[in-house]
């Protein structure tokens, strides 16, 4: 008997022909701007997988032709700094994207940081206000990650509406947002956590599963629906009996392949796609420059 295996969502393919289309659109409208589209990054301390992560969007910036504006701020940094260094950025002309990475040093509000940055200029999607767009359906910067999530989705053709989704996690940067978004594309949505009862029970319902908890293998093949579609957001580095380091997901990928449909490989499926959408959401800031000259004349 054939065994039966998922059809891959590619995040890192459909995330090198995103990167590919901003590439062209900035080539088409630096010139009427007269300066490249900016991004800045900031991150404190130094957290060796948030290096990672700020590097890499780093060399994605300079491959699609957007200006990095980082800043690499010391852990014992304090709020006013950051909170000033913000406001610089936010008054700066050639800077259309500020973001600050994740986690932040014990002493930091993460929360009441994130409040600082223009709504217009929040490449992460997280400000109140976008997350306040997010919920009434209006236009606005989308949190990155869920907004990945869509377009891959999309990509794949995968029918969303009247479909059963289920978010496990309820997480400001992924499972809310996510939530929000599927039930935008008309999806019947459920969100699952960790005071969820039974939540065996309500996976297997589910024709889109998303998992965004931080939980190695939490969600088993016996947890997911014949034929339903996989995403796994989770990306937690683990060692193995060799004593190696290796990312996997929430999902147990070789399991799950057999039952779902569709499934995203970690590395390699949403990671990208975040990514991807950091470089879109900085070209719609800088591309509403254009709109805001045009009508200003």
């Amino acid at each position: 008997m054939e065994t039966k295996t998922a059809k891959l969502l590619d995040g890192k393919a459909l995330a090198a022909k995103i990167q590919q289309e901003v590439s062209i659109a900035i080539t088409q409208l630096q010139p009427k701007i007269g300066r490249p589209p900016g991004l800045a990054v900031l991150m404190v301390g130094d957290n060796p997988a948030s290096a990672a992560y700020v590097r890499n969007k780093e060399k994605a910036c300079a491959k699609v032709g957007i200006a990095s504006f980082g800043k690499h701020f010391p852990a014992q940094t304090t709020f006013e700094e950051l909170e000033e260094a913000i406001a610089a950025l936010n008054h700066d002309e050639r800077v259309d994207g500020i973001l600050v990475q994740l986690p932040l040093p014990y002493h930091l509000d993460a929360v009441a940081l994130l409040h600082q940055i223009d709504p217009d200029k929040d490449a992460d999607g997280l400000h109140p206000v976008n997350l306040g767009r997010l919920v009434r359906a209006e236009t606005g910067l989308r949190s990155c990650t869920p907004a990945g999530v869509m377009r891959l989705l999309e990509e794949y053709e995968i029918p969303l509406q009247g479909k059963q989704a289920v978010v496990v996690g309820r997480s400001i940067l992924v499972g809310k947002p996510m939530a929000l978004m599927l039930l935008e594309a008309d999806a019947t949505v459920t969100i699952a956590h960790s005071r969820s009862h039974d939540l065996k029970t309500i996976t297997q319902n589910a024709d889109i599963l998303i998992a965004a908890v931080g939980r190695p293998g939490l969600i088993a093949a016996d947890m997911v629906k014949s034929g339903a579609v996989v995403v796994d957001v989770g990306m937690n580095r683990v060692i193995d009996a060799s004593g190696k380091s290796r990312l996997i997901g929430d999902v147990d990928f070789e399991s799950t392949a057999a039952v779902a449909g569709f499934i995203t490989p970690v590395p390699g499926g949403v990671g990208p796609m975040t990514v991807a959408i950091l470089l879109q959401n900085t070209f719609a800031s800088y591309s509403r420059t254009t709109k805001q000259e045009s009508e200003e004349l």
